[in-house]
């Protein structure tokens, strides 16, 4: 008589993970603050299963209770980080608010379709015990603790940022860092342990202040010591989101940098040190009728695919999702591209301009009746690959400069079908949810995250 050896959550493998169940639902970071609108942001469960009768809607809320926290990413208490672990479940969903300083802790395993508030770790509490705020990346590490990178300190000094600890039962146990080893600034993290490494990368406070951030910082893991910064220089300005491919054993990954719209790839030459080098670039375009003669593409999110087959990452302004064959991670190819909004699009009062100074403006399509607002940001892809979810809101002081209309009319999210084979994005036209039509009235979109995890928040060691 046989048994099943017992795990812990998440996959052994990303190749695993492939072949994980299909997603059903997805939780969605619902935002009020910045709208105008006195209410408090929400998590959303969205019925993302075709065979349901409540496909393409949101299902649940549930409202924090305070208001002004603007909800940003989030991340899980366990991850295939923990697979080894049986004594360790994947049941419960951390939620950082970037400006009220507060991490909500949300229990999913009680109920998958109407999570409950378990926590609130106050940021008075953070701030006495750590001195930081500004919660923004959070990610589970295989001791069971949650680190979680913080842009600065109580008084907004960018200088005072660092890396918040929780333990498993979601008290503050300290900073990660050693002392002394914080960044200069700080936005956004990964770590591969089989490399002993960690990288973290620039504060968004930065842009609003015209100093273009342009350096990656490299730690030793889990020692928390500053071991290299590398300089991207004029080409890489503003990298935001970063990712390593999956496979645990490889010492490759990439960074989008906005300003400039160029995919920077890191990696580790025989020498031991990381070096960089921009592998693709994303042209801005000529217009006319915008605050600067040229329109950058805006690269402000990146995920790779379980397979490390594929890249894919969101052009906010230009308004276009990209997928790269990355086989060949020296010489990454455009596979796949589909406009989803941007500036340029029919319509617009910008348009572009081309080399032989004919005007030009992107074909946008309406989705079962509902013109699509802004430009995409967030991305979440299924397990299998098959699918790309994405919705439009970067930041509410950032979407109220570039997309007024995106905060008078609330965000929406949508579906993406993917060809995993020769590559190729495909609206869904069955899928479409309108966070302008939420009772409590229009709210913005941020990060999506599903139950059985996902290739954002997984980290295999």
């Amino acid at each position: 008589m046989g048994c099943c050896k017992r795990t812990g959550p998440g996959y052994a493998t990303p190749l695993e993970a492939m072949s994980g169940p299909k997603e059903t639902l997805l939780y969605v970071n619902c935002i009020y603050n910045g709208t105008g609108r006195k209410k408090p942001d929400f998590l959303a469960t969205v019925d993302v299963d075709p065979n349901s009768s409540t496909y393409s809607k949101v299902i649940h809320r549930l409202s924090m209770p305070y208001i002004g926290d603007e909800l940003h990413h989030s991340g899980w208490n366990a991850c295939s980080s923990c697979h080894g672990d049986p004594s360790t479940t994947r049941s419960f969903l951390i939620l950082p608010s970037v400006v009220s300083g507060r991490v909500y802790v949300i229990d999913t395993q009680k109920n998958p379709k109407a999570p409950s508030l378990h926590k609130v770790v106050q940021s008075e509490d953070i701030v006495e015990k750590t001195g930081l705020a500004y919660p923004h990346t959070s990610h589970c590490l295989a001791s069971g603790d949650i680190m979680i990178s913080c842009l600065g300190d109580e008084d907004g000094n960018a200088k005072g940022n660092g890396f918040l600890l929780l333990d498993s039962e979601f008290n503050v146990k300290g900073r990660w860092e050693k002392p002394g080893h914080s960044p200069l600034f700080s936005y956004d993290f990964w770590y591969q342990p089989r490399h002993r490494t960690m990288t973290a990368r620039f504060n968004i406070q930065h842009v609003k202040d015209g100093l273009y951030a342009r350096h990656l910082h490299v730690y030793s893991w889990p020692d928390g010591e500053l071991k290299q910064t590398l300089d991207l220089g004029e080409t890489g300005l503003t990298p935001l989101e970063m990712r390593f491919l999956h496979d645990p054993c490889k010492d490759t990954g990439y960074v989008g940098c906005a300003y400039t719209s160029n995919i920077v790839r890191f990696f580790k030459p025989e020498d031991g040190s990381w070096s960089h080098e921009v592998v693709i670039s994303v042209k801005p375009l000529k217009v006319q009728n915008w605050i600067l003669p040229e329109l950058p593409g805006f690269i402000t999110e990146i995920l790779i695919s379980l397979d490390d087959r594929f890249l894919y990452f969101i052009n906010w302004l230009q308004g276009d999702i990209r997928q790269y064959n990355i086989e060949d991670p020296k010489n990454p190819v455009l596979v796949g591209q589909v406009y989803v909004g941007g500036l340029v699009r029919k319509g617009s009062p910008v348009v572009a301009v081309t080399e032989d100074g004919k005007t030009w403006q992107s074909d946008v399509p309406e989705i079962q009746g509902h013109q699509l607002r802004g430009g995409p940001n967030m991305i979440q892809l299924s397990l299998d690959g098959k699918r790309l979810y994405a919705t439009n809101s970067l930041f509410s002081t950032w979407d109220r400069q570039f997309y007024p209309e995106l905060v008078e009319k609330g965000s929406h999210m949508l579906q993406i079908d993917v060809d995993t084979m020769k590559g190729g994005l495909k609206i869904n036209p069955n899928f479409f949810i309108d966070f302008g039509a939420e009772p409590d009235g229009p709210c913005m979109a941020h990060e999506m995250r599903y139950p059985g995890g996902d290739c954002t928040s997984d980290i295999w060691i």
